[in-house]
């Protein structure tokens, strides 16, 4: 199959690459620099110039593939509700793309959606409310082109998704950490983030693609959660500084605007996804990976 996908110089579109490649697929790779263009080259895959602001070259790569995985996401925090908005706007325009095929879609989305305390399965959704959280704008317009009888599916990644390289949330947290002097949790810190690394998520993402099973909703959830008190104390013990409570109040103040995804709890399974794809994670945990990846290389 030839594969368009989104964001496949990123952190986990460029692993969803290799492991295309790897299962010999071919890899139809947006780009919108020559850097990325160049990277991309190199891997392996062939490149389609473009960008998620432009809606035509997004529908011209959708064209000219079998199937498309979607992991691009704009993450720049300051205009969140914006680009969840904005990704809704891409989905369709790769659901207009595909209209009158059964081209197979993975959409990315994220479990946060769902924190509650509650352990999810793939088999729970999200409030679709007017007080709805904005990234449920992605499942909402995966929604709209399921009931129009497209061939789409959602993966939803966790928290955390590790590995060498990694600039998500485990790095912010170290990042304060340095800033602070000090590594928190909120409370006991019992909250769970669950965790997949790049690779196990690359495979899943891989296998959705493969399998086509319009409507399903995938977990890429290695572990069911991890209590943040624990990601804490790897960061305190790795960057010898004290590892410390928070209270809910003081937690605002210590974590900034990163305090909502401190607090999240959203333990969740992943049986579903591993016996309809078949996929059993391999690589290493969050907490092994977080001492042996670069995490706390200057």
């Amino acid at each position: 199959m030839r594969i368009f996908v989104t964001g496949a110089s990123g952190f986990v579109g460029s692993a969803v690459v290799e492991k295309l490649i790897a299962a010999g697929h071919e890899v139809l790779a947006l780009a919108r620099s020559d850097a990325s263009a160049a990277a991309l080259l190199a891997a392996g895959a062939l490149v389609h110039r473009g960008d998620l602001d432009d809606r035509q070259s997004l529908r011209a790569g959708a064209l000219l593939a079998d199937g498309i995985i979607h992991t691009a996401f704009n993450h720049d925090f300051s205009r969140y509700a914006q680009s969840c908005a904005e990704d809704a706007e891409v989905i369709a325009a790769l659901g207009e793309a595909i209209a009158g095929t059964q081209k197979p879609l993975v959409v990315t989305s994220g479990l946060g959606l769902l924190a509650g305390g509650m352990q999810v399965t793939e088999q729970d959704m999200p409030d679709f409310g007017p007080n709805a959280m904005p990234r449920v704008a992605t499942e909402r317009a995966v929604a709209e082109l399921v009931g129009q009888g497209l061939n789409v599916s959602l993966m939803r990644l966790p928290p955390s998704v590790h590995g060498k390289g990694d600039h998500g949330f485990v790095p912010i947290l170290i990042g304060i950490a340095r800033q602070t002097g000090v590594s928190a949790y909120i409370g006991d810190g019992d909250n769970a983030w669950p965790a997949v690394h790049r690779f196990d998520a690359a495979r899943a993402y891989v296998r959705a693609v493969e399998v086509a099973m319009p409507g399903s909703v995938y977990h890429a959830v290695a572990e069911t959660g991890i209590a943040f008190r624990e990601i804490a104390g790897v960061i305190g013990k790795r960057l010898g500084i004290p590892t410390v409570s928070k209270t809910p109040d003081a937690a605002t103040d210590h974590f900034g605007w990163f305090t909502h995804f401190a607090k999240l709890d959203c333990p969740a399974a992943s049986d579903i996804t591993r016996r309809q794809l078949g996929w059993s994670p391999t690589e290493a945990g969050l907490l092994a990976d977080m001492k042996t990846a670069g995490y706390f290389e200057p």
